[in-house]
């Protein structure tokens, strides 16, 4: 059967429809704008979003299973909602979802509770699903690069507590694994979340030292406070999106984002292999420079 990707233009989304194709998965792609990313050879591409109901509905045909992301805006809620009675009116029973650390608890982060609700929703609706819980992404980072190279400041305000960084091929392949295995099913199977951790839980102070080792020179960490960061970020996004990492920023000093015992374990059984590291991550961008 068809395996349905959203979100598959996206930094995860990319490498996933690499990791099904590689592996021999049908795969299908629902994406506003085709011409965006070239995909692999016998990928279909069918062209809307989420809250274009007929071009979601005729998507649906032929799919028994769904890789569902919902981009983080304004109406993320209300395309999970409408996916999902779509999904199930379609008789698509079998979804992989990606949604956050620690959904719920940090309910106060707008996307976080929304991820939750959709969480819910796959539970109460008696979908069979794995739910990805990503840490904080590894290459969130690449927007930053520029104040670390040229300012020796870490400026993203982690805290002290840590957080488990993930990097984003390491969650396209398990999705990958767990669409595959899922879809080749006889049966529909039970609900099952997976952490998404990188390697190592690190501080802003610890990551602050690794670029200083990297570069050869001190790269001091900004500290804790998000309000600096929430402005610096509203020049570039919408206020409320710069506010909501505000409040995101918060989580990360209040709780970090830590695994839980067996988290890494799990996932390089899962993969076969190490997962990727935030020091080799910065160790490729030392590098280029």
């Amino acid at each position: 059967m068809t395996i349905l990707v959203t979100g598959a233009t996206g930094r995860i989304g990319r490498h996933l429809v690499d990791q099904l194709v590689t592996r021999g998965a049908q795969v299908r792609v629902l994406t506003r704008d085709p011409a965006k990313t070239e995909f692999p050879t016998g990928v279909e591409v069918a062209q809307g979003d989420l809250l274009d109901i007929d071009a979601t509905r005729s998507a649906f045909a032929g799919v028994r299973t769904l890789f569902l992301l919902n981009a983080v805006t304004g109406d993320e809620f209300t395309q999970a909602i409408i996916t999902l009675n779509l999904a199930r009116e379609a008789g698509v029973d079998r979804i992989v979802y990606l949604s956050v650390f620690d959904a719920d608890r940090a309910v106060n982060v707008p996307h976080f509770a929304v991820k939750y609700g959709a969480e819910r929703m796959l539970e109460h609706m008696a979908f069979g699903a794995t739910i990805l819980r990503p840490a904080y992404f590894i290459d969130n980072d690449l927007m930053i690069k520029d104040v670390i190279l040229s300012h020796g400041v870490y400026p993203m305000p982690i805290g002290s507590k840590g957080l488990a960084m993930v990097d984003a091929r390491d969650i396209a392949e398990v999705a990958a694994i767990e669409l595959i295995r899922r879809d080749q099913s006889p049966e529909k199977l039970l609900i099952e979340t997976i952490n998404l951790v990188g390697p190592d839980t690190l501080t802003g102070g610890g990551v602050a030292e690794i670029w200083s080792g990297l570069l050869g020179r001190p790269v001091v960490y900004g500290g804790d406070d998000p309000s600096g960061f929430e402005q610096n970020a509203a020049s570039f996004m919408p206020k409320w999106t710069a506010y909501e990492m505000r409040l995101m920023a918060r989580r990360w000093v209040s709780d970090g984002m830590v695994p839980q015992t067996g988290d890494v374990a799990r996932l390089t059984a899962i993969l076969g292999r190490p997962l990727h590291s935030y020091r080799d991550f910065a160790a490729s961008l030392a590098q280029a420079g």
